[in-house]
């Protein structure tokens, strides 16, 4: 049996530096196998334009499992493309058809400016992390592993947050370019161990400061970010963590 091929026009958003204005620049690819993952029919598409003496197309990939999250960008005006709960990379060419036109763009957010083509400067979540997501508190070693207990349920949603890989899909699905989802679960997984407690309020001050202080947008709740989600973390993370804000603010003092 003959291996299926499709024939795809794609419309890619092309962007030399950071500083330089961009446009879209239209490419055919011809004989795509619906076999192929999302990038590596872009690898076909760049091996075509190196051939032609053109520069390849600028993407971030690193594992290409839907681990790291660095693949992100928006198919067709979805971050990540059309199917739930998956990362580009994670994407086949079967998901499309034969004369269809894709359009591909980086994430839209002053907080992640363009780089180069696809990829953007997603830094400012590193700075929102490095204000409070982790554990400062020196415990000595490692303990052992029933010596600290945690409850199957306190467990099971520290690592529903945990799954959070900092894509940044949250954020281009957001009219507001909002960073909520992304930042109270990185809030939310520590908040659930005990681990966490001795610097619970002060964290989600620290974090939440950073997140205003990167320009990032107010959440208007319309859980688009949730939607977008390769790893469909719930906008309850988001309800949390305001919760522990207003905690904080008030009572705490922080």
């Amino acid at each position: 049996m003959s291996e299926a091929t499709i024939n795809l026009t794609l419309e890619v958003w092309r962007q030399d530096t950071a500083g330089s204005g961009g446009k879209f620049e239209t490419f055919k690819l011809d004989g795509v196998s619906t076999s192929l993952s999302f990038l590596e029919m872009l690898d076909m598409l760049n091996e075509q334009l190196l051939e032609e003496g053109k520069r390849p197309i600028t993407f971030e990939h690193d594992c290409r499992e839907g681990i790291c999250g660095s693949c992100g960008f928006m198919i067709n005006g979805q971050a990540h493309g059309p199917e739930r709960g998956t990362t580009v990379c994670q994407l086949h060419m079967r998901k499309f058809k034969s004369g269809q036109t894709l359009v591909l763009e980086p994430w839209r957010a002053r907080a992640f400016p363009v780089m180069q083509d696809l990829m953007v400067d997603r830094r400012s979540f590193d700075v929102i992390q490095a204000a409070g997501g982790y554990n400062s508190t020196n415990v000595g070693n490692a303990p052992d592993a029933n010596a600290v207990l945690v409850g199957r349920e306190a467990a099971t949603e520290a690592f529903d947050a945990a799954t959070c890989i900092g894509c940044g899909a949250c954020v281009a699905a957001c009219k507001n370019a909002s960073a909520q989802l992304f930042t109270s679960a990185k809030i939310g997984h520590l908040a659930m161990l005990p681990q966490g407690q001795p610097e619970r309020y002060k964290r989600v001050v620290r974090m939440y400061d950073a997140m205003d202080e990167q320009g990032f947008g107010n959440c208007s709740w319309t859980q688009d970010c949730e939607a977008a989600c390769p790893k469909e973390i719930s906008v309850k993370w988001i309800a949390k963590a305001k919760k522990d804000f207003l905690k904080a603010r008030t009572i705490v003092g922080v």
